[in-house]
């Protein structure tokens, strides 16, 4: 089974979630979207699919967000999609894609949902919080 995920390196969260799928046994297509960009298709497709509005999909901390006026409600999804394209950092990640669904993976954990195997237990995230316990049961 395919599994690609959007992924940016200087992420915790990305990274916890490579790892993830990596332990699962998964080769997934790694896209670092903030080296390649986007296309409009693209992220309208992955939005689609993933339930997500371009507001929803919007990374708001640590991005130029705030600085280009985008956290005002009265910006459009079109104007957001723009933005998103001219800054690929806007668009918050990890989103993942497997046969199970497109899901935007923050928390890391949330990937689970769109894998079909799971990584054995325990499996800790970076900063040490357990997402797996010894019998391979989500914690949280």
């Amino acid at each position: 089974m395919s599994v690609v995920i959007f992924h940016n390196p200087e992420c915790g969260t990305s990274r916890n979630v490579l790892d993830i799928i990596k332990k699962a046994g998964y080769a997934p297509t790694v896209v670092e979207y903030i080296k390649a960009g986007w296309t409009r298709p693209q992220l309208q497709a992955l939005f689609a699919a993933a339930d997500l509005t371009p507001r929803q999909a919007l990374r708001t901390s640590k991005s130029p967000a705030k600085e280009l006026g985008l956290l005002d409600e009265s910006v459009s999804d079109e104007a957001l999609l723009d933005a998103m394209l001219e800054h690929p950092v806007l668009v918050n990640r990890p989103i993942v894609c497997t046969k199970k669904g497109v899901k935007l993976c923050r928390p890391s954990d949330a990937v689970l949902d769109v894998l079909e195997n799971w990584p054995e237990g325990p499996l800790l995230k970076e900063d040490g919080d357990m997402i797996l316990n010894e019998k391979g049961e989500r914690v949280g």
